[in-house]
């Protein structure tokens, strides 16, 4: 709740249907839940992981929050290509921003279609002009794909 709380939404889950499992965590149904008491590998809908005791929530928790969420861009169609190649958002990119503009606050990055693509840190207040970076990727949908290119 913390890290949706970052995006000044808030998610209303059943704290007794999140699981944690090592260090990540599921939202599951009651009859997953009865399931899983004999110990899982996956169960329901995977929500994220805490590594060195930071949050890093999955693309499935960032499209439950999309909606709630206050602070999102929409980038054109050219950032939205770059976004999910792991690159971070120039001015230039961003067609759209609702919620804190200012820097130092997370922002859900939607394409133009309505689609959470991940998220980032604003590094310039985006009302500022100038050239540079204005959202750091922090997460994208690609960084699956490159951590298996990585791995093979």
């Amino acid at each position: 709740m913390d890290f949706v709380s970052q995006f000044n939404a808030e998610l209303r889950l059943d704290e007794n249907l999140v699981v944690k499992k090592g260090n990540r965590y599921f939202l599951l149904n009651e009859k997953l839940k009865d399931f899983t008491r004999r110990g899982f590998f996956y169960a329901g809908i995977y929500l994220g992981e805490t590594k060195n005791g930071r949050f890093f929530p999955s693309i499935s928790l960032l499209k439950m929050i999309v909606e709630k969420a206050a602070n999102k861009i929409v980038v054109d169609r050219k950032t939205e290509w770059l976004f999910i190649c792991g690159r971070d958002i120039f001015r230039q990119g961003i067609i759209k921003a609702s919620g804190s503009r200012r820097k130092g606050s997370f922002t859900l990055v939607l394409n133009i279609r309505g689609e959470c693509l991940g998220f980032g840190e604003i590094t310039r207040n985006l009302d500022d002009k100038g050239v540079g970076v204005y959202v750091k990727n922090i997460f994208d949908i690609g960084d699956f794909l490159r951590r298996e290119k990585r791995e093979s």
